[in-house]
């Protein structure tokens, strides 16, 4: 078993400064091809980290991610569920095993834990995979349209209808929708729940909206981007609804280079409530999604699981998390035309 000593050698740097590379200080001065290579060196060697190891763990679970471990220091929705995990396994003494998809042994690194944890989307193929590969597996993040397996997911509905009573309330009457595809292994696109409720209630409410929908990542770049598009359409709504945090800053830069001014001319909700959004300018006014309390719960459940031989009839679980408006300063009403 690979260990930081080996990617240390290989990586031509000290161990300290692997160990802090691994568990993502930011404080450390290094540069960013430094870090990448590092993950990469730590990612062919098959490194499994290890957390507060001692001799009375008795418990070992493990993490799966869909995401590779570079997409994941760009997300700090995936990135905050993990911390979860791995904070609350820390507390309670569980020895942890990580895994990403790009893995390519990730099957034999799998084998014979106590309980696994997968955060992101998985088709059908993928979900029975897991559970033939340990029975103790929850998945988050991940609504399935019949609860064949359990799941740990946010209440998007109720937080999107949240989100547009507060415009509503304000008087927006033309709202437009950014948002993200996310695409799983057999090329069939995951049902976006944000957009679905997002549409409905513009179509009950007769809200405009048809001509400010855009969909591409969940990234700040896409929002920086379809914010463009939506600029050179020429007919600005009087808000936007952004599926993610790092949208709507994405979205935010693209309006101030263009000199329109938020709230005063467009207003702007974002979603996650990552910590950087309290100290956009202006601060953003964004839906609380409660994800390291996701990767908690998770880990929790598992454990109980684990330990718990007494249920003779075992049924799939679904979690339904609520969320939460945040209310800030990136919305007012709209301008009087």
């Amino acid at each position: 078993m690979a260990t930081i000593k080996d990617i240390a050698q290989k990586a031509n740097v000290s161990a300290a400064t692997v160990s802090r590379i691994l568990n993502q200080d930011d404080t450390l001065s290094v540069t960013a091809q430094t870090r990448e290579r590092v993950h990469k060196i730590a990612q062919e060697l098959n490194y499994t980290k290890h957390l507060k190891v001692t001799a009375k763990r008795h418990l070992s679970i493990g993490i799966f991610q869909w995401y590779s471990v570079f997409q994941e220091l760009e997300d700090p929705y995936y990135q905050s569920i993990r911390v979860g995990i791995e904070k609350y396994c820390a507390d309670h003494d569980i020895h942890v095993v990580r895994t990403f998809h790009s893995d390519t042994n990730y099957p034999n690194t799998l084998k014979e834990l106590d309980g696994l944890i997968c955060i992101g989307k998985f088709n059908k193929e993928q979900i029975d995979s897991f559970q033939n590969l340990n029975s103790n597996t929850i998945f988050i993040d991940m609504k399935t349209s019949k609860i064949h397996c359990n799941t740990i997911v946010l209440d998007f509905h109720v937080a999107v209808i949240e989100a547009l009573e507060y415009l509503y309330g304000l008087g927006h009457r033309k709202i437009a929708y950014l948002g993200g595809k996310e695409i799983l292994p057999d090329n069939s696109i995951y049902f976006e729940e944000r957009k679905d409720a997002f549409v409905r209630y513009c179509q009950d409410h007769s809200i405009e909206y048809e001509p400010y929908l855009y969909e591409e990542r969940f990234t700040a770049e896409s929002g920086y981007e379809m914010t463009k598009k939506l600029i050179a359409h020429g007919d600005l709504p009087t808000a936007i609804f952004a599926a993610s945090d790092p949208i709507a800053i994405g979205a935010m830069r693209a309006l101030y280079e263009a000199g329109y001014k938020i709230p005063e001319d467009i207003s702007i909700i974002g979603f996650d409530d990552i910590s950087v959004a309290s100290f956009s300018n202006p601060p953003l006014t964004t839906v609380h999604a409660p994800t390291e309390f996701m990767g908690e719960y998770a880990a929790h459940y598992v454990k109980l699981q684990a330990n718990d031989n007494d249920l003779k009839y075992q049924t799939p679980i679904r979690l339904t998390l609520p969320c939460d408006l945040i209310v800030r300063n990136s919305c007012c009403p709209p301008k009087t035309e």
